[in-house]
């Protein structure tokens, strides 16, 4: 930038706009349903008179195994979750009529109890029609064949309904009540048209026994919703399978990484509603209702991968829709998916697919989601992004909550501007935090050059950095100013708020941008302002009763923040878990072990952790049936979309490896992972002949949990893998795309096979 500041650019400009009406005071949780401590307005929930923005995320307690709950939701806990929100798939439980289960991986009280003793609150998805990509939309076979008006209050298909519901409740008993701890119920999904509808399911859940301070239901794809009695939620993803193969990056995708007033999201469900000749009942954006407060429930956690399309969201991609909702001024963060899972084994498939009307074929086991916690239980790159925000929510949830979030004067003019800066503020009038978003895939941005911002809040006016900076792409910044912490304001800060840390002397943490020198401006008493250049790092700057620890922007892959009764800032390259208690779990195949910061000693301490095993080994693939063959470009068409291979047609022409591993692979005590690292159309595993999981080919690497897959020594695994034809139209990632588009014929490739033993340890 030029060094004179008379040459420097006008500063990008905003000003507070305070809330356009009283808050309101919803019959929900207030005067209906209600439970001590919990109260609802039309800005926020709160919680014994603190208020909160909620973390959720989405677990399919049948998808998991049972012996891997307790883990999956302390890598929620770790990752900033507070609540975890699981769909009830009336399918797994109920493949006949009369054979109706509760028992093992669908043992949902006991889930819940977990869940709570983990310190996690629940919502819970009773649907009864889902979706979740499974069959029927989570209809048993028996239900979707009845010969009834599905999803309607036609009295033949309430009966089975109300049949269903008092199973729930009986399992339940009493954990969905006024005295327990389901904080939520979800009624139905992406019911767009029938809001009596949903008052009658509100009616049946009570009569089973069920009830919770907070009912929802999704609104986006203008959803029309009984007005004061389901809290609407909302949705984002930037990207999806549900559009055709040939489709640009939509116009309902791109929309998410910008700051908007606008939560409906016409896109989510849209291949479904044109399956079912459902039309959206209003015809153009929703906002939130008057009574409630902006929510979500389906932001992307990453993205499921159906036969015709397979996207494969970045972990950035994840955090810039997330970190964009908060800036438009959300009160509620909630993730499909947060951790996946596997499909129940059925010999019809528990998936959607074109066989049973659906437009995608979805793979019949695998349904990881590239979600934060995938499939096999390892931490995706996303779940470093997401939890950095989670840790600010916790930290500075109960002043955000009460920030609305005003726009800058000069915004995008549309989904095509990649010149305008995206950047929003929440505010209340006095302090709030700047929130910057420089980043979006398919069409790179380039470096925003000579950023600067005035911010006028009711009393003042806010003008910094204190020379303008560029924001390289990839920048998602939250910065403070007017923040009090301590007896200490910080009028300004150039690095992204992360938490506060208690204490005799509090410390507030703050992460460096990459690319972007940090400054910090402090505020005295007489109004002045001292602007300090930081150098990052892992010592705090003292300003007497305030520490500020600005950590340097390559640790934020590796910062994690307990909140566990207290908050803890711990750096670790390893993946950490933790529960209510405190105890923090490691799981380490790195070396750099476990440093917790001191605040009464303004310092980190040394490293402590388990010693990680040996250096990954490579496995062995003894190659024995080749492909059959030349495969054809395409297996059919459902609906103008490419279909899946059937199974007999995959036996045909698959190649066939068996894979040879270490011993130490079958120690349930190394829980072994295996990373497969391959390219072709579909991959399938099977343990002794039995497929345990799948995968369609998308460029990434696909990891599999070799105990929760069942593989013992002695065991015969096989990987069979089906070649992709160079002219198949299936829409992959951009490196995917160009290593097919190099291909001649057809494309089947193993490029190794690795297996990571883990250690761990309880700090």
């Amino acid at each position: 930038m030029p060094t004179d500041s008379a040459s420097w650019p006008e500063p990008l400009s905003a000003r507070h706009h305070a809330w356009s009406t009283p808050p309101r005071r919803p019959r929900m949780a207030n005067d209906e349903d209600v439970r001590p401590g919990i109260a609802l307005n039309s800005r926020y929930l709160s919680r014994d008179g603190v208020p909160v923005i909620p973390v959720s995320g989405e677990m399919h307690y049948s998808r998991v195994p049972r012996a891997r709950w307790a883990e999956r939701l302390r890598q929620m806990k770790a990752g900033g979750v507070t609540v975890v929100a699981s769909y009830l798939f009336w399918l797994h439980h109920a493949p006949t009529r009369d054979q109706v289960s509760f028992e093992g991986n669908l043992d949902v009280a006991a889930f819940v109890d977990l869940a709570v003793e983990t310190g996690l609150d629940v919502v819970l998805r009773i649907g009864p029609w889902c979706h979740g990509e499974s069959r029927n939309g989570g209809f048993p076979d028996w239900v979707q064949q009845a010969p009834v008006r599905h999803r309607t209050d036609d009295p033949g298909y309430l009966e089975l309904v109300a049949e269903w519901f008092a199973q729930i409740g009986a399992q339940l008993a009493g954990r969905a009540s006024a005295d327990g701890p389901v904080l939520g119920i979800q009624l139905e999904n992406e019911l767009y048209d029938q809001p009596q509808h949903l008052v009658t399911l509100k009616r049946l859940a009570r009569e089973a026994g069920m009830s919770a301070p907070i009912w929802t239901a999704t609104a986006w794809g203008g959803a029309d919703l009984p007005d004061g009695e389901v809290l609407p939620l909302y949705g984002g993803y930037g990207d999806g399978f549900w559009v055709d193969a040939d489709a640009p990056w939509d116009p309902t995708f791109r929309d998410h990484y910008f700051f908007s007033h606008i939560w409906d999201d016409a896109g989510i469900g849209a291949d479904v509603r044109r399956a079912q000749a459902i039309e959206a009942a209003s015809g153009g954006p929703r906002t939130p209702s008057e009574e409630f407060p902006a929510a979500t429930c389906e932001l992307a956690g990453g993205m499921a991968t159906a036969y015709h399309r397979r996207p494969h969201p970045s972990a950035l991609d994840v955090a810039t829709i997330a970190h964009c909702k908060i800036g438009n001024g959300s009160a509620w963060q909630g993730y499909y998916m947060y951790t996946g899972g596997t499909n129940p084994e059925s010999a019809d498939g528990m998936h959607e697919s074109h066989a049973t009307g659906y437009p995608n074929d979805i793979t019949p086991r695998g349904y990881d989601f590239h979600s934060p916690i995938g499939e096999a239980g390892t931490l995706a790159p996303s779940h470093a992004e997401l939890r950095r925000q989670h840790a600010f929510l916790a930290a500075f949830g109960d002043r955000l909550a009460t920030m609305p979030s005003s726009l800058p004067d000069v915004r995008p003019s549309g989904i095509e501007d990649d010149r305008t800066l995206r950047w929003a503020l929440r505010s209340d009038g006095t302090s709030g935090f700047v929130f910057v978003a420089w980043h979006q895939p398919h069409f790179p941005l380039a470096a925003y050059r000579g950023a600067r911002f005035t911010v006028t809040l009711d009393d003042s006016e806010i003008t910094f950095p204190s020379r303008p900076v560029d924001v390289p792409p990839g920048t998602l910044a939250r910065w403070p100013v007017g923040l009090t912490a301590g007896d200490v304001t910080i009028a300004w800060a150039t690095a992204s708020a992360l938490t506060l840390l208690p204490g005799g002397t509090p410390t507030l943490v703050l992460l460096a941008e990459a690319g972007i020198a940090p400054e910090l401006a402090v505020r005295a008493a007489d109004g002045t302002v001292e602007v300090h250049a930081v150098t990052p790092g892992l010592e705090p700057l003292g300003l007497g009763g305030l520490d500020v620890l600005v950590l340097p922007a390559e640790t934020a892959g590796s910062v994690w923040v307990a909140e566990d009764g207290g908050r803890r800032l711990l750096l670790s390259e390893d993946e950490l878990q933790w529960d209510a208690s405190g105890t923090v779990t490691v799981k380490a195949v790195k070396t750099s072990g476990v440093r917790v910061y001191d605040p009464s000693r303004r310092a980190f301490g040394e490293p402590a952790g388990p010693t990680p095993p040996p250096a990954v080994v490579l496995a062995s693939a003894e190659q024995i049936r080749s492909a059959a063959g030349t495969v054809p470009v395409a297996y059919g068409k459902y609906d103008g979309r490419q279909s899946a291979p059937t199974p007999d047609v995959f036996e045909e022409l698959a190649a066939v490896y068996r894979l040879g591993l270490p011993d130490r692979a079958a120690d349930p005590a190394a829980d072994t992972l295996l990373h497969i690292y391959w390219a072709g159309d579909i991959g399938e595993l099977r343990v002794d002949g039995r497929i345990v999981t799948d995968r369609y080919w998308d460029g990434s690497r696909w990891t599999v949990n070799l105990t929760d897959i069942g593989y013992r020594a002695g065991a015969d695994l096989t990987l069979h893998l089906l070649p992709l034809a160079s002219g198949s139209t299936v829409s992959l990632p951009g490196e995917a795309a160009d290593r097919l588009a190099a291909t001649d014929t057809q494309l089947l490739a193993i490029d190794r096979i690795e297996v990571v033993a883990r250690a761990t340890a309880t700090l």
